[in-house]
């Protein structure tokens, strides 16, 4: 699992010229670089038109959507249809939540980060997860240099004294290892990515029920393109922080990808798309040659 908001790693062969006789190389190559789920491009091709969804000219024309959510641009269809699917796969306590929508779980990542610094300490807050952990948390951690948080490494050896932040994904990204926090302390703030907690995954042994827990379309039905992802913040406040600084940066989210996630997902809870997948042994299959593969190489 690797690439922006992660994905599953493609072991793929293809044809490459070798510089010394400029013949055709067909070896396995792991791209580790990045990310793609196209694995659910079949399964969403059967769909045809049942995920088709029409837009008039004045729609869309307000910054502001049409629900009464703390996050004022998440429209009412994604809120709806977010709750139903963790309702039917019950991989997540909603009920007692603010849900938070981004575009991506990688903003909402920034945006968790930046709720939870303090912003009058002195030097910035301490930002770490335990190894082997998703390659672009440090570039995202240290990407604007804002002065409220830094990255400082691997929890297992971070021993600072003071408030700190941990970034805990489970199953992990890239080992798939389920995980839990790491660093003793009674100053921490955990920031829960739960992209990969769905079925066809992992097995779901229970609701998780954390103050915040970032989940992200792409992983969870494979439209990576759609940049949808969603955070479920206990703490009001932090919702609210979380949700100024989408309004900074982006002034919100797309409601035209709003709405097309809205509807892919009402299809998919009535397809009870994930048992779908656990279904499709080739999928399965894959997802479990790729884990294997990153085990090696991880040693």
């Amino acid at each position: 699992m690797s690439g922006t908001d992660g994905g599953l790693v493609k072991c793929s062969s293809f044809p490459c010229a070798t510089p010394e006789n400029d013949t055709r190389d067909t070896s396995t190559t792991i791209v580790l670089d990045h990310g793609d789920p196209t694995m659910y491009e079949s399964y969403w091709r059967k769909m045809g038109n049942k995920c088709d969804i029409t837009f008039s000219g004045d729609d869309s024309l307000s910054y502001f959507a049409n629900g009464k959510s703390l996050c004022w641009f998440l429209e009412s269809k994604l809120e709806e249809q977010i709750k139903r699917l963790h309702s039917v796969v019950g991989n997540a306590i909603v009920d007692d939540h603010n849900i938070v929508v981004g575009t991506g779980s990688s903003q909402l990542v920034q945006a968790a980060l930046y709720a939870l610094s303090p912003s009058d300490q002195l030097e910035p807050i301490s930002v770490v997860s335990a190894t082997p952990f998703y390659s672009a948390y440090p570039v995202v951690t240290d990407f604007v240099r804002s002065g409220l948080h830094k990255w400082a490494g691997d929890a297992r050896a971070f021993e600072k004294y003071g408030p700190y932040i941990e970034l805990i994904t489970s199953p992990n990204n890239p080992d798939g290892i389920i995980r839990e926090p790491v660093v003793n302390g009674d100053q921490g703030k955990l920031i829960y990515d739960l992209a990969y907690y769905w079925p066809q995954y992992t097995a779901i042994t229970s609701p998780a029920n954390h103050d915040i827990m970032l989940f992200t379309i792409s992983k969870c039905i494979g439209h990576a393109g759609s940049r949808i992802g969603w955070a479920l913040v206990k703490d009001k406040e932090v919702a609210m922080k979380m949700t100024k600084f989408m309004e900074i940066s982006t002034i919100g989210v797309s409601k035209e990808a709003q709405l097309r996630a809205a509807k892919i997902l009402e299809v998919g809870v009535k397809k009870r798309i994930v048992k779908s997948f656990l279904k499709n042994t080739r999928f399965k299959q894959g997802v479990e040659e790729d884990l294997e593969v990153i085990q090696e190489m991880l040693g």
